[in-house]
């Protein structure tokens, strides 16, 4: 059994929350008319993204890296934890159909907010739960949020999710986007680590997500 458990977290370290040295960058789409921005970040973006990408009046999420201080980094970069950078989503919805307070809400179910720099075997300042306020109203719904679960007592532990103004959000490169979809059944680090938290968000917000994902 201790062989076997060895095997298995050599597997995650070398299929974890990484790729090749490929630095073709995503682009940042501007909104729509009418359209919202939020940021947050809750360890690998390959899960985060996948979460919120599901919840109705999402139109489309864009991994990248925001919080640090290095000019456009690469996740090579990001994974040095020299750049103060987290891994990060921009979400791109309606607040006609999706409410910032539930788009919180459910970023606050898709990873655990209690763990400080790590996600399950993802470890370091890049993986750090943050979450970006465009402005005083955004900061106090996050604040009251942490303080809804805090005092449910969801988790075992109070939340440590860093509540910080947004300033500039970076692109990731292209093979990090819509990670999650093109290769679960084929990355032993998705079906291990990121199902299981896309699951579990899955459960807690059912009566938000998009028709296709209400199973």
């Amino acid at each position: 059994m201790k062989k076997l458990s060895i095997y298995f977290a050599v597997i995650l370290l070398y299929c974890g929350c990484a790729g090749a040295q490929n630095h073709d960058f995503a682009s940042v789409p501007q909104p729509k008319a009418g359209e919202a921005v939020a940021t947050f970040g809750g360890g690998c973006f390959w899960s985060m993204s996948e979460a919120l990408s599901e919840l109705k009046g999402v139109d489309k999420v864009v991994s990248g890296y925001a919080g640090g201080t290095t000019k456009n980094p690469t996740y090579e970069d990001v994974c040095t934890r020299e750049t103060g950078h987290a891994e990060v989503v921009q979400v791109y919805y309606d607040p006609k159909v999706l409410s910032f307070e539930t788009l919180v809400h459910g970023f606050f179910f898709a990873h655990d907010p209690t763990e400080v720099n790590r996600q399950g075997p993802d470890v370091g300042t890049d993986y750090r739960s943050i979450v970006f306020s465009r402005n005083d109203q955004e900061k106090a719904v996050i604040q009251d949020e942490i303080k809804k679960i805090n005092a449910l007592k969801h988790y075992s532990g109070s939340i440590v999710t860093q509540v910080e103004p947004f300033k500039v959000f970076y692109p990731a490169e292209k093979y990090h986007q819509g990670y999650y979809r093109l290769h679960l059944g084929e990355n032993p680090y998705l079906s291990s680590v990121s199902e299981p938290k896309v699951e579990k968000f899955r459960k807690a917000m059912k009566a938000e997500l998009k028709p296709e994902f209400q199973k």
